[in-house]
């Protein structure tokens, strides 16, 4: 495993039947899931899959109904035994340990939140949160306060007090939520998590992970059936087709390289401008000048030299400080005292590179310039020009067609 991995899955098979083996080997040869059940009556849940999950970022699995991404994500923790193959956490595999090493790797490494809330109705918000902790056998006090702080990070430090009734689905799947974080697990399990609220509940939950893994980079593996619900939380999307993994990619390498008809399928009528970001479409075609007050005429240079309208200024980090143009570069330097500072051009707002596209067609169309792109140090990345983002929306109207 690499250092960066916290996840790796090697070729895990999952068999429902007597001979699981007889199954395994008739796959290798050839035979797809159809033919082995028809022969056997045996069904491949997942076959021969392998990928893995880096730390801190959601790795979502995605398929239709029957794809085997449930079944998955249940070896993950061995609520379901596999048949074949490895699952490695910190080079140690669940698949080979004794029921009391599993329930001590449950303890410490790894929470699941399901679909269903399962909050217990007798008890408060706060005992359903430190429900975990006290199977684990935490004493009062201690999971008390972790299961508080946990309801603190999911916004419902004040409802404590108050029963599963009395809330909202989408406040008690926030109290489902707590109830995993407050075991400080480094591998987080979501199985169709927000599947059963509503529309903008489920956005609303969705807002709440990604505020969440902004602060703390929690490894998670989500299962989805909703690809605008991949391409939105997801680092990365692991598509998987009867049992299958199809294909993993960021979302833009599986929009622009489907792997085959089937993932393409998923993608035919993608909004590619929520996909897409900033930072994806961002070019360095334009002049780029250091900082230094002496270097007003040098700029000047250069911009003709390029036959460009405008430089970006960055210093020696890279880090973006303005944009100058021939023109306001001549009028500073008409000043009594000429700085580079002076000649910045007003109504320039860098994007920052996590920006979907979706939202930059209005700063971009109303900007007198292509808008610099920068990354969360403030690092110039490129600039997004009126063309380039007409090429962006160009390739949304061809997913469409």
């Amino acid at each position: 495993m690499s250092e960066t991995d916290a996840l790796t899955v090697r070729n895990l098979f999952k068999v429902f039947g007597e001979r699981p083996q007889e199954a395994i080997e008739l796959y290798r040869s050839g035979k797809n899931k159809d033919e082995i059940f028809s022969e056997t009556g045996m069904m491949l849940g997942v076959s021969d899959a392998s990928f893995t999950v880096r730390e801190g970022e959601i790795f979502v699995v995605m398929g239709l109904s029957g794809s085997g991404k449930s079944t998955l994500v249940r070896m993950l923790n061995r609520l379901i035994t596999p048949s074949s193959g490895e699952i490695l956490v910190k080079d140690k595999d669940i698949a080979k340990m004794s029921d009391k090493e599993l329930i001590e790797f449950r303890r410490k490494h790894v929470s699941m939140v399901f679909q269903s809330f399962a909050l217990l109705p007798h008890l408060t918000v706060l005992q359903n949160a430190a429900f975990g902790l006290e199977l684990s056998g935490v004493d009062v006090p201690t999971r008390e306060k972790r299961a508080g702080e946990a309801l603190d990070q999911v916004g419902l430090a004040p409802y404590g007090g108050a029963y599963p009734n009395e809330l909202s689905g989408g406040m008690q799947q926030r109290v489902g939520l707590a109830r995993a974080l407050a075991n400080d697990p480094s591998i987080l399990l979501m199985d169709e998590a927000f599947s059963a609220l509503d529309p903008l509940i489920r956005t609303e939950m969705q807002d709440e992970l990604l505020a969440l893994q902004a602060e703390q980079r929690r490894t998670i593996v989500f299962i989805s059936h909703d690809l605008d619900e991949a391409m939105r939380i997801g680092d990365r999307i692991a598509i998987m087709e009867g049992g299958r993994v199809v294909q993993v990619g960021t979302p833009d390498e599986i929009l622009n390289d489907p792997a085959d008809d089937y993932v393409r399928s998923f993608f035919r009528g993608v909004n590619v401008t929520n996909v897409l970001s900033a930072g994806d479409i961002a070019a360095k075609r334009q002049v780029t000048i250091y900082e230094r007050d002496d270097n007003l005429r040098g700029a000047l240079k250069r911009i003709a030299e390029a036959d460009r309208d405008f430089a970006y200024v960055i210093d020696a980090k890279q880090r973006f400080h303005g944009v100058v143009s021939a023109a306001s570069l001549e009028a500073a330097l008409h000043e009594s005292a000429p700085s580079m500072q002076s000649a910045f051009l007003s109504g320039v707002t860098p994007l920052k590179a996590d920006t979907k596209v979706g939202e930059i067609i209005t700063p971009v169309a109303e900007a007198p310039c292509g808008l610099p792109v920068v990354d969360d140090d403030g690092r110039y990345l490129g600039v997004v020009s009126r063309s380039l983002l007409l090429q962006a929306l160009d390739r949304a109207e061809t997913a469409h067609d």
